[in-house]
């Protein structure tokens, strides 16, 4: 059968009408976020739902804020810097790579120790923590790691930074840290809640807030992609509802 010239035309301009209807892979944007270590399967939820919700994918990079802060320096191609601090966050501002008017403080986080012992940690902590019984402890390196930092003012806090210094194991980021522990080279470790709010393995202790200086893990849309409408779209997304009942469900609060 021989189709016409005016036919061809309409069932073009048919199937073209109708794939603007469609989800079109082509059509849906990407954002490139560097998310601190220890948000990383919070923020794994969260762009899973904006995903859904908008067809438009997020890359997560996991890792440490103090490596990600010197990478955003040498030009990485990120788009929004998830850190788990403030002080990274107002360097990269003082720097020129963002503006305070594209910056929020997008969760406070918690720490708790952690051991897959089940006997391991008592309600006696200072007896946990004896230099006779702790073993290794691990916790994130201070020096790049905002939860490293809390981990060294809660073992000030408790006056056992002197005693406990030759048993400590130091991760590079708060994700090693827990790996440490969870693989038995450690037997206690200052580690994230989020990281361990949903295993029912081992013990616990959810330190107290009055022994360390607040969590708070700012994020900032980067100069680079203030443009970007999807970006945007994202960075506006991490303060919805939605997102916050995901941060929530991992041990996090907020200003909100």
């Amino acid at each position: 059968m021989k189709i016409s010239a005016n036919t061809r035309r309409v069932w073009i301009f048919t199937l073209a009408s109708l794939s603007l209807l469609l989800p079109h892979p082509v059509l849906a944007e990407r954002v490139h976020i560097a998310v601190a270590s220890n948000f990383v399967k919070t923020a794994q939820e969260i762009t899973s739902a904006f995903h859904q919700k908008t067809g438009h994918k997020v890359i997560v990079s996991s890792g440490s804020t103090g490596k990600f802060y010197a990478q955003i320096l040498n030009g990485a191609p990120f788009d929004i810097f998830m850190a788990a601090d403030q002080k990274s966050i107002d360097k990269l501002i003082d720097a020129g790579f963002s503006s305070s008017d594209n910056r929020m403080t997008y969760a406070i986080g918690k720490i708790a120790l952690f051991s897959l012992n089940t006997q391991k940690i008592t309600p006696n902590i200072t007896e946990t923590l004896s230099a006779d019984t702790v073993g290794r402890l691990a916790i994130a390196n201070p020096k790049t790691a905002p939860y490293g930092r809390a981990a060294l003012e809660i073992l000030q806090a408790l006056q056992l930074e002197k005693s406990l210094k030759p048993y400590l194991v130091t991760g590079e980021n708060i994700a090693q840290t827990y790996q440490f522990v969870a693989t038995g080279n450690a037997e206690l470790g200052f580690v994230a809640l989020s990281q361990i709010v949903d295993t029912q393995k081992g013990s616990h202790w959810i330190v107290p807030q009055s022994l360390y200086s607040p969590i708070r893990q700012d994020a900032v849309l980067l100069n680079k992609a203030k443009d970007k409408q999807t970006a945007r779209a994202f960075f506006s997304y991490l303060q919805s509802k939605a997102a916050l009942l995901i941060m929530q469900k991992y041990g996090y609060s907020s200003d909100a």
